[in-house]
């Protein structure tokens, strides 16, 4: 047994059992141990990005760890994107970086890089392996890092000859340490804070779904708080029968009105609010002055326990009631083109157990407006605002629930970063219908340059925000990865397609043009 098989024995003998990958030379031992493991299931992706924004989805919607196969440090860097996406999500994922031989890196050869360094950018943990016989045991090191603090990202660097050198058995991960929980008076004064009224409590992570989600909608109508969450969601079980939960806005103003009345804020799961960006003359925090923030239970200790510790505190019955959301479904539109009629379409169309990933950026907002009352579903969002990660989450979510619809929207700009996923889609045969936003350009930057106070938009300005001369084929795009594509110009083209798209199996594209 070499290095290499160690750690694949290592990897499933601990319950990791997929890995996306796109590997390079220094990685040929790792795949050939893939190779000599058909229990482990390879997924190929034509891009690192693609690699690790997929293990993202995978961990968001099955709970469980992934790996990712990366060559050295450059293709290591292509992945950067998507893994702080999936950090930020709090998703645990294994990334498995080659290098070169130990003895090799003393000569500066073309692809000599910075592997620990470039890990360090993003990784929550990194190791080196220095040895063969280290393999095994770094690589269980890694899976325990990695399920640590509800989902970490964990990067081990593994040098061309620890993957060839001799090594004895895989090793079984030890189990993740116990998450932190709150103490007693602070348990008792988030219940007080959020009796007092206008109070709210944001949550985010494990709390947004079941039964987490249930509990903090009994906590919100006991204690009259509102409940609301963070936009950029990881996962957010919604649509009927589920609590409805108020979406912090992501234009400044708008999000400034929606704390304009709140005297205090109990956060479970959830980071303290914070606008997006910075704007001349504008706050950085949406809060108004005076707001308390009872820091009660941040990302990564026990949510699960923290919200029944309130309910509890609060004497609630495992049946104590909640606002439910009604089902109400648009009416499927018809004629011109718009983008209301869109999200009527898919509101009305998605069918219940959707998977719903939406990285469809300027035209997100009144589709999870009009989806907010549809079927149930879970909502999957660019959690790090770094775009190109909606086609390769959702390729991740089908991978982990194969028998679920996913619905990945996207902008066309944003689908252009991670095109390859198509091919992936296409592949595995992935039930994913993608739907492609075609305004011809990146039109959130439109918006941000006159939120900048810039009202007069020259030539070059223009050339960097449309994305147009020529224009982007998205069906011919789709053929040309495998990917059957349709064109849908009118709101009677969108029905049809996305009816046909959700019952045919296997991947889809609708190029929907605004």
């Amino acid at each position: 047994m070499n290095g290499a098989e160690s750690l694949v024995s290592s990897f499933l003998q601990s319950g990791l059992d997929t890995c996306f990958a796109n590997p390079g030379t220094s990685e040929m031992h790792f795949v050939a141990a893939l190779d000599r493991h058909p229990d482990m299931r390879c997924v190929l992706c034509l891009f690192e990005g693609g690699a690790s924004g997929a293990a993202d989805g995978y961990f968001r919607m099955s709970g469980r760890v992934a790996a990712t196969m990366l060559h050295l440090a450059p293709g290591f860097a292509n992945a950067i994107a998507n893994l702080h996406n999936a950090r930020k999500a709090g998703s645990g994922i294994v990334n498995v970086m080659g290098d070169h031989a130990t003895y090799h890196l003393q000569y500066e050869s073309p692809l000599k890089g910075d592997t620990a360094g470039a890990s360090a950018v993003i990784s929550e943990w990194t190791r080196v392996t220095a040895s063969a016989g280290d393999v095994a045991r770094d690589g269980a090191a890694a899976i325990t890092a990695a399920r640590s603090g509800g989902g970490r990202i964990a990067t081990l660097i593994l040098p061309a000859d620890t993957a060839w050198g001799p090594a004895e058995g895989a090793v079984t991960a030890a189990a993740p340490p116990a998450l932190h929980r709150p103490d007693e008076a602070s348990i008792a004064a988030a219940a007080d804070r959020l009796s007092r009224g206008r109070s709210a409590l944001l949550i985010s992570g494990p709390a947004l779904r079941a039964p987490h989600l249930v509990r903090a909608g009994q906590i919100a109508a006991a204690t009259g708080a509102r409940l609301m969450s963070p936009l950029q969601v990881p996962r957010l079980q919604r649509g009927a029968g589920h609590p409805p939960i108020q979406l912090q806005p992501y234009p400044v103003d708008q999000n400034l009105a929606a704390h304009a009345d709140l005297n205090g804020i109990v956060l479970c799961g959830a980071n303290r609010p914070v606008n997006f960006f910075a704007y001349p003359g504008k706050p950085s925090l949406p809060t108004p002055p005076g707001c308390i923030i009872e820091d009660l239970c941040l990302p990564g200790m026990d949510v699960g326990w923290t919200l029944q510790a309130l309910a509890d505190h609060l004497e609630l019955d495992d049946d104590a009631p909640f606002d439910t959301t009604p089902l109400d479904l648009p009416a499927l539109p018809t004629g011109a083109m718009e983008i209301a009629k869109v999200a009527d379409a898919i509101a009305a169309l998605m069918p219940e157990n959707a998977i719903l990933v939406n990285e469809a950026v300027t035209n997100g907002a009144p589709i999870l407006a009009a989806t907010a009352t549809a079927r149930p579903h879970d909502l999957l969002v660019t959690t790090g605002g770094a775009i190109g990660q909606g086609l390769p989450v959702a390729t991740g979510a089908a991978v982990a629930c194969p028998d679920r619809p996913v619905i990945a929207l996207s902008g066309d700009g944003s689908a252009m970063y991670t095109l390859q996923s198509l091919w992936t889609m296409a592949r595995e045969r992935l039930n994913v219908t993608v739907l492609i936003f075609a305004n011809r350009g990146y039109q959130i930057l439109r918006g941000e340059l006159a939120n900048l106070g810039v009202t007069e938009v020259g030539r070059n300005a223009h050339a960097m925000f449309d994305v147009e001369d020529p224009l982007l084929d998205w069906v011919a795009l789709a053929r040309g990865h495998g990917v059957p594509g349709q064109r849908a110009e009118t709101a009677d083209d969108l029905v049809a397609a996305l009816g046909e798209a959700l019952a045919t199996p296997g991947p889809q594209l609708i190029e929907i043009v605004l």
